[in-house]
């Protein structure tokens, strides 16, 4: 698990990072969420996880104001992602599935990209390109073109163009697809590393259960668009094993996967996402691999 960072020491009443009441989102008569209620503390690693087809990109998308919402349904830092999606958008960074990078520009080139698209201003702009760079390490390849970055570097640089906006929450949707474990855990150092300097929030979905393990304060797990179980990774563990002892079963000790497994189960027949999901996502494991 990441460091403890504390909340707003200013401020003992200040609102959590996300606020979810409510939320509902169809896409016909497919409901991909489901009246979620979530809230995610300023300051913590927050894991939403569950098999394809959850809700979780859909609610990611809610969040980001990406998907329209009715007013009160999502609130970020207090603001409401309906009435005040610009004050929104500007505490976000935001690491898609998809590939955001350019592979026709420079690493520097690629921030520089965003960084003008958050209106980060001329004055602080080269500045703050650079301290992205060296917070994912990658100023030595900077003015290298991306498409001759590894996955691993992609990634980061990802991570460098969704850090050039100083952003107070950090979206990552799936953020080490397709990584080998090395280059995963590279990734992951690094967004720890600016998280516990800048007591950034980090909101992540991931099916990697041992990062979710390892990284998050708390995770959530979602299955047909509701929360079905939240808590950190040893009170879920935890609770778990009780049940097993309860019900006769010997004694041993569940993982995070255990506990994913009993509550989304097989997943194969209901949760595979549709033909355009499984296309995206292999896409893109084979670009970033």
């Amino acid at each position: 698990m990441s460091e403890d960072v504390p909340r707003d020491p200013e401020r003992s009443d200040a609102p959590d990072a996300v606020t979810c009441t409510g939320l509902n989102y169809r896409f016909g008569e497919t409901v991909a969420v489901d009246d979620l209620d979530l809230s995610v503390g300023a300051g913590e690693v927050f894991g939403l996880l569950g098999p394809n087809g959850a809700g979780k990109t859909t609610a990611i998308r809610c969040i980001t104001t990406l998907l329209p919402v009715p007013a009160g349904m999502v609130r970020v830092f207090g603001h409401d992602a309906a009435k005040e999606k610009m004050a929104v958008r500007r505490l976000l960074g935001y690491v898609p599935q998809q590939l955001s990078a350019d592979s026709a520009l420079t690493g520097r080139e690629n921030v520089t990209l965003f960084a003008r698209v958050f209106d980060v201003s001329r004055r602080e702009r080269a500045e703050r390109v650079a301290q992205a760079l060296e917070a994912v390490g990658l100023t030595g390849a900077a003015d290298r073109m991306a498409k001759t970055y590894s996955g691993g570097m992609i990634r980061r640089l990802e991570l460098a163009q969704a850090l050039v906006s100083a952003p107070r929450l950090l979206m990552l949707d799936e953020p080490t697809i397709g990584l080998d474990p090395i280059a995963r855990t590279s990734v992951w150092e690094h967004i720890n590393a600016v998280r516990n300097a800048t007591g950034m929030t980090v909101l992540v979905t991931t099916h990697y259960m041992d990062e979710a393990d390892q990284y998050c304060d708390r995770v959530a797990l979602m299955h047909h668009g509701r929360i079905r179980a939240l808590g950190t990774p040893e009170e879920l563990r935890a609770d778990l094993r009780e049940r097993r002892r309860a019900s006769g079963a010997k004694d041993a000790a569940p993982t995070l996967e255990d506990v994913f497994r009993d509550v989304a189960g097989s997943g194969l027949d209901e949760e595979g996402g549709d033909f355009r999901d499984v296309r995206s996502t292999r896409r893109t494991a084979s670009r970033v691999g």
